[in-house]
C-alpha cells in the first residue's frame, strides 16, 4: 500500500537551535500515528512543515506517493491536509462562522458554512454557536472551532496538536469516536499529545522525537505508560508525593459572588460561595464555557464589579482591588492564555518578569528609576534552570518558546514569588509528562509550605492528583465541595451538567468550607 505521507531527512534549523534533524516519518492510509516527545523536541515544527506553515531547510516530502513542495497552508488543504494547532489561528474580532469560512477554499457561502458548522457540531457533540465572536469564547470553545474547521475540509490527512488539552473526559470520548470513524474511512491522522493513555488507546503507530531527532518507532498499544515515558524523556517521571494537608485559616473567602455577564455571550455568576484555606489545594472542575473565565477575572482583579465584601483575601476586602493591589496581598495568578495574558509575545523572558514581579530583595529591578537589566536577566536565568525551560536564554522572546516551555516559565515565575494565595488555570496544558510532574510537585510543595492554592482545570486526572477538595462549576453556579477521598469520576461527570445535590442534602454550609 502506498503511504499517505512519507518524510525523508527533514531538517529545520533556527538561530541557536536545530528543531528537526534528518527526521523520517511514514504514515499509512487509515493509520492513527502518534508523534511523541518532550516539550521542545521538534514535534510542532515538524507538523508545521507538513502543513506548509514552515519551510524545511532540506528533505523530501511524499504525499500519496508523489513528491510535493507544500509552500503554504492553502496548498496543504488543496492536497487534503488539515491541521488543528495547539495555539489557535483564529481572528478574535469576527465570528466563529467567519473564521471557519476564511479557512476554507472558495466555494460555499457564509450561510452554507454556518449551516455546516451547526450540523458538524451536532454530529460530533462539539457544541458551538456559529454567530459568536471568537473573543467571547473560552479556550476550550476555541479548540472546538479549530476541530470543526478541520473536519469540514474532509481531509485525507488530519494533524492534531494537543487536541484534548482543554476538553472534558466526556468530550474526549466523543472526539475519539469521531477520529476512529475517520480512520476507518481511510483518513490518516497525525496525533500529538502528552497524555500517554490517550496515545495507547487511539494510535496504532508512534514515532518518538528527542532533541529534534527520531529516537524510536513503536506500536503504542504494545507499550506501557512507563515505557513510552522512558522513550520520550529518557526516564520515568517521578511519582507525585502527597502528604496529609495541614490546613490553616481561610486565605480566600468568596461570599455570594453574583455578577451579570460582561458581554452577551458570557456567563452570569450566580451566588458563588468558596473558601480556600492555607495549606490546601481546592480544585474546580467543569466543562469549558460554564463561568470559569468570569470567575477567574473576578478573583484576579481584572473584573472589579463584585459587591463590597464578596471577595476577601485574609481579612481584607479585595472586591474593588485591581491585580496590582491583590498581588500586594499575596495573590499570584496564572491565566489559561499563555500568550497575550500570561506573557507578552514579543518581549524577552527577563522583561516578562516585570509583568508580575516588580520588586525583589535578591534581584532588585530598579535603582533610581533605572531598570537593572543584569539582575533581571539573572533572575530569569535562575527560573529557566529551576524549571528546566528550553529557551535560548533570558532574552528569548516569549513567542519563540514551545507552548509547554512557556507554560513552565509562567508557572515558575508565579511560584517563585512565594505567594500566600496561588490561583492557576490549566496548570499543565500542553506540557510533557516530566514537566507536568514537576509543576504538580511544585504546586504541592507550595501547599505544604502553607500557601492556599486554587486550581481550575478541565483535566480530571490532574484535579484528582492535586486537590484536597473539589468543586464543579456549571452554568455559572458552584457546587458544594467534596473531599477528594469521597469524589469519583462518575460523580464529578454528573455534576458537570449541574446535577449536584442541594447544599442541605450535601451536608449544610460546612460542605462549602
Amino acid at each position: 500500500m502506498t503511504p499517505r505521507l512519507q518524510l525523508t531527512d527533514i531538517t529545520k534549523s533556527y538561530p541557536g537551535v536545530v528543531a528537526n534533524s534528518q527526521v523520517a516519518l511514514t504514515v499509512m492510509p487509515g493509520e492513527t500515528h502518534a508523534v511523541l516527545g518532550e516539550n521542545g523536541a521538534g514535534k510542532s515544527t515538524l507538523m508545521k512543515i507538513i502543513y506548509g506553515a514552515v519551510k524545511p531547510d532540506s528533505g523530501v516530502v511524499l504525499f500519496n506517493g508523489r513528491p510535493v513542495v507544500v509552500r503554504n497552508p492553502q496548498e496543504a488543504r488543496a492536497l487534503g491536509i488539515s491541521m488543528v494547532f495547539q495555539h489557535f489561528s483564529l481572528f478574535d474580532t469576527i465570528t466563529v462562522a467567519e473564521n471557519v469560512w476564511l479557512g476554507l477554499n472558495k466555494g460555499p457561502s457564509l450561510q452554507e458554512v454556518t449551516r455546516s458548522i451547526t450540523a458538524k457540531a451536532s454530529e460530533y457533540g462539539l457544541d458551538i454557536d456559529p454567530s459568536r465572536p471568537v473573543h467571547t469564547l473560552s479556550v476550550g470553545e476555541m479548540q472546538r472551532v479549530e476541530i470543526i474547521r478541520a473536519l469540514l475540509t474532509n481531509p485525507q490527512l488530519l494533524i492534531l496538536d494537543e487536541p484534548t488539552s482543554v476538553l472534558t473526559p466526556q468530550a474526549v470520548e466523543k472526539l475519539f469516536v469521531v477520529l476512529k470513524k475517520l480512520a476507518s474511512e481511510g483518513c490518516s491522522i497525525l496525533y500529538i499529545s502528552h497524555k500517554l493513555h490517550e496515545i495507547r488507546e487511539l494510535c496504532n503507530a508512534c514515532t518518538v522525537l528527542r532533541g529534534g531527532k527520531v529516537t524510536g518507532v513503536c506500536n503504542p498499544g504494545e507499550e506501557s505508560n512507563a515505557s513510552l515515558s522512558k522513550m520520550m524523556i529518557g526516564t520515568e517521571p517521578p511519582l507525585l508525593t502527597r502528604h496529609a494537608p495541614k490546613v490553616g485559616a481561610a486565605v480566600l473567602t468568596v461570599n455570594n459572588l453574583t455578577l451579570a455577564r460582561d458581554d452577551q455571550f458570557g456567563v452570569d455568576l450566580d451566588g458563588i460561595h468558596l473558601n480556600v484555606r492555607a495549606g490546601e489545594v481546592v480544585g474546580i472542575a467543569g466543562v469549558s464555557g460554564n463561568g470559569q473565565k468570569e470567575l477567574l477575572y473576578a478573583l484576579s482583579g481584572e473584573d472589579v464589579r463584585a459587591a463590597p465584601g464578596a471577595i476577601r483575601i485574609d481579612a481584607v476586602d479585595a472586591s474593588k482591588l485591581h491585580p496590582g493591589g491583590r498581588r500586594k496581598l499575596g495573590l499570584h495568578f496564572v491565566p489559561e492564555e499563555r500568550l497575550g495574558r500570561g506573557a507578552v509575545p514579543t518581549l524577552g523572558l527577563a522583561h516578562n518578569l516585570l509583568l508580575t514581579r516588580n520588586e525583589s530583595i535578591a534581584y532588585p529591578r530598579f535603582v533610581g528609576g533605572w531598570l537593572k537589566l543584569a539582575q533581571l536577566e539573572a533572575h530569569a536565568a535562575k527560573l529557566i534552570q529551576r524549571f528546566n525551560v528550553k529557551a535560548g536564554g533570558p532574552r528569548s522572546a516569549a513567542r519563540s518558546l514551545s507552548g509547554g516551555n512557556l507554560q513552565k516559565f509562567i508557572v515558575g515565575r508565579e511560584i517563585d514569588a512565594q505567594p500566600k494565595l496561588f490561583i492557576v488555570s490549566q496548570p499543565t496544558w500542553g506540557v510533557d509528562v516530566g514537566a507536568a510532574a514537576q509543576i504538580r510537585s511544585e504546586i504541592l510543595a507550595l501547599r505544604d509550605a502553607g500557601c492556599a492554592v486554587l486550581v481550575v482545570s478541565e483535566e480530571l486526572d490532574e484535579l484528582f492528583e492535586l486537590s484536597d477538595r473539589l468543586h464543579v462549576i456549571a452554568h455559572g453556579k458552584l457546587s458544594p465541595s467534596v473531599p477528594i477521598a469521597d469524589a469519583t469520576v462518575t460523580q464529578i461527570g454528573e455534576w458537570m451538567s449541574g446535577l449536584w445535590p442541594t447544599l442541605a442534602a450535601a451536608g449544610g454550609p460546612h460542605a462549602q468550607a
